[in-house]
């Protein structure tokens, strides 16, 4: 039972590691400018990598959707069927595994190394908060730039789509989208796109504790790079069951 005790102690400490995240964003002074500058760190330099992936798992998503609704003379439902699939799960989900693999991994690594570097020690020596510099504006910038960044893979995962289904079947962009949108209202992906705001979060508060709280000198930077990865992609994962629970909860008339 040892490993149990260490496992609660562990999830004890996260715990109240995320709890101060929110505490201190809430309490002056704000770090603005550190804000805006992680801001462009999660959400600019991640761009990229979101619209590609969005875009080329849109036309697979159409290929395979293609092959199999052809058998049953359902080619029509094609739009709609992507449109659905990626704006309610595989976009929020997708964008929120590949922030955690990006950013996580550089959160955790670089607060690792200015911990064994001890320049953390050297901000604090300077009356400077460290974990309300280096902590909270890394998390805001995540729970921030993850929404955002789900709706630049939602539609490049319909323009990848359309191009896909296009090269097929010569379908045209306005036939296109109303079959997407015929089944798709607004309201049904904001409160999938939104989820992504706690997914932000776990990636944020989860890379962060790795790499703040970490004791073991150089050797503990690729530690908590690794681990950062691996347990906020377990909770994005866990997560996104419970709120699309929460979802079918509280909106059921938009929920689908």
């Amino acid at each position: 039972m040892r490993w149990l005790s260490k496992l609660f102690e562990f999830v004890g400490k996260v715990g109240l590691f995320s709890l101060r995240v929110v505490v201190d964003s809430l309490r002056p002074p704000f770090e603005f400018a550190q804000f805006f500058r992680q801001l462009a760190e999660v959400g600019n330099k991640s761009l990229v990598l979101i619209v590609v992936s969005g875009f080329a798992l849109g036309a697979v998503m159409t290929l395979h959707t293609r092959s199999t609704l052809v058998l049953f003379g359902a080619t029509a439902m094609i739009p709609a069927v992507q449109a659905v699939s990626f704006f309610v799960e595989i976009g929020p989900l997708v964008a929120g595994l590949l922030l955690a693999g990006r950013v996580g991994s550089g959160i955790g690594a670089v607060l690792a190394n200015m911990r064994a570097s001890e320049q953390i020690d050297a901000i604090e020596s300077l009356s400077i908060d460290s974990f309300k510099y280096l902590v909270v504006p890394r998390v805001l910038a995540c729970v921030i730039a993850l929404p955002f960044l789900t709706l630049f893979m939602d539609f490049a995962g319909l323009l990848g789509g359309f191009l896909s289904e296009e090269l097929s079947s010569h379908i045209a962009p306005t036939l296109y989208i109303n079959r997407a949108f015929d089944y798709l209202q607004w309201a049904n992906f904001i409160a999938p796109t939104l989820k992504t705001a706690v997914f932000g979060f776990i990636i944020g508060s989860v890379s962060s504790y790795f790499g703040y709280t970490t004791d073991k000198g150089a050797q503990g930077v690729g530690e908590a790079a690794t681990n950062s990865v691996v347990l906020s992609s377990l909770l994005i994962i866990v997560a996104d069951v419970l709120l699309i629970k929460c979802i079918f909860f509280l909106f059921p008339e938009t929920a689908i």
